[in-house]
């Protein structure tokens, strides 16, 4: 695999994220404060406090993003969840909650303000139901650069952060590398659902797909403008930096797009790449 090639040619300065489950410590890295996770019995007994659920409220991506910008780790658990949405995106609480099913959507009178990203509870609860998160199969869920991976470790799900004109070049590659007219799909989630749950729910039906993300307005503070995320299988991404010099990537084509790549670096401030 050439990783470091694939990035070059993309005009990609910021390595990939490897996402995965482990049972066993991995140090240091950005994570929610503690706190208790309630459950849905929990929460038909009246027993939840959510002043405290949403005193604590930390999203996934804001550390992430963190990760990111000190090229460090976030480290995830079902004691440091940060968020109900994130728990049930990443394995941690199942079924979801009642309250969350209406504060996704038009809310409770005189009580909630939804965010109304969906027009009704009904509707959130069968969003909850197709998205289907598997149980989280170990205890931290950890994502750092793919750099950091080191022995027997290996990523379940590789995410690249970027702007539409690298996009591009992930896009058609994902087509490249698979001859699947429909590898890429965009479905609706929170950011951390289309970088973790979407990608891993279409692998376990056998589809291996590429998930375009970072739609989620609610997440949108916690990416560099005009950035979206590109979520692939492991075994997408070994195809992809392994068989990238046999595609388009190489030709003049992309030597024209890579032009406009680093017209946009420029524009933001940041560094040239890719000749």
């Amino acid at each position: 695999m050439d990783i470091n090639g694939l990035m070059e040619v993309l005009g990609l300065d910021e390595e990939p994220m490897g996402m995965y489950y482990t049972d066993e410590a991995p140090g240091d890295g950005f994570s929610p404060k503690p706190g208790q996770l309630p459950s849905a019995e929990a929460e038909r007994k009246g027993e939840v406090d959510w002043n405290s659920i949403f005193g604590n409220f930390s999203c996934v991506m804001r550390h992430i993003w963190l990760a990111r910008k000190k090229n460090a780790m976030a480290v995830f658990e079902r004691e440091k969840f940060g968020c109900l949405g994130g728990a049930f995106y990443l394995g941690f609480l199942k079924p979801q909650l009642d309250f969350i099913a209406h504060y996704i959507s038009s809310g409770i009178p005189g009580t909630l303000e939804g965010e109304h990203y969906l027009e009704s509870a009904q509707a959130s609860q069968k969003f909850f139901e197709t998205i289907d998160p598997r149980p989280a199969p170990a205890r931290f869920c950890v994502f750092k650069p793919l750099g950091q991976f080191q022995g027997d470790e290996k990523p379940e799900v590789v995410i690249f952060f970027a702007r539409p004109e690298v996009i591009s070049g992930l896009n058609q590659l994902a087509t490249f590398v698979t001859n699947d007219f429909e590898a890429v799909l965009s479905p609706f989630g929170a950011g951390c659902s289309n970088i973790v749950t979407w990608p891993l729910h279409y692998l376990e039906s056998g589809k291996l797909k590429a998930v375009l993300g970072g739609w989620d307005p609610s997440a949108r503070k916690y990416f560099k403008t005009d950035e979206i995320t590109f979520a692939v299988p492991y075994e997408m991404y070994v195809r992809m930096a392994t068989r990238w010099p046999e595609s388009f990537l190489t030709t003049g084509t992309w030597k024209t797009v890579l032009k406009k790549v680093n017209r946009s670096r420029k524009a933001w401030g940041e560094s040239k790449r890719g000749g």
